[in-house]
């Protein structure tokens, strides 16, 4: 596969091959974010567990997006997108969190780690490409607006959640 002559000039300064590295990173990292938040939205248990599973199944409707977008660019760049969960893990920058606690916080506890992992690929993404790629620098620059976003809402229920608790023990 390569990517078209006069598309392939718009990059400077920068390797093909270390965008098509990156993005594949990435890449894994959507793929299993989107894993961590379709398992735990089937097994999160307590407290406004339903506001959480809309949120969760929301979210892994938009790292599945971003997975799709990430593996048109690794094709338009002439690239292949890992082809096997294997090598998404050994690729992830993020990793995957295996979870552990299936209560509300800890569920939140480890999406908010997994966003905030995203919101630094994304972003040392954007540092790569700025000025070189201005194609692959646009579409990480929207789904980092999505990963902050995801950020901001789990924190919103982190602290709700943490709130309630925190009043209650206080009547208790």
């Amino acid at each position: 596969m390569t990517m078209g002559k006069h598309g392939n000039r718009i990059i400077k300064d920068l390797e093909i091959g270390a965008i098509i590295e990156t993005l594949n990173r990435a890449y894994a990292d959507e793929w299993l974010a989107y894993y961590q938040y379709y398992i735990e939205s089937k097994i999160v248990k307590g407290i406004m567990k339903d506001a959480i599973i809309a949120e969760l199944d929301q979210h892994a409707a938009d790292e599945l997006r971003h997975a799709s977008m990430i593996a048109g660019r690794i094709a338009q760049l002439g690239g292949v997108p890992l082809l096997s969960p294997e090598e998404m893990i050994k690729h992830s920058g993020c990793g995957y969190t295996r979870p552990e606690n299936f209560d509300v916080v800890g569920v939140l506890e480890d999406a908010i780690d997994g966003e905030q992992c995203a919101i630094d690929t994304y972003s040392s993404i954007l540092e790569m490409t700025r000025n070189r790629d201005v194609v692959t620098y646009d579409l990480v620059s929207s789904i980092l607006a999505d990963e902050v976003e995801h950020e901001e809402d789990l924190q919103a229920l982190y602290d709700d959640i943490s709130e309630f608790i925190d009043d209650m023990r206080r009547i208790v």
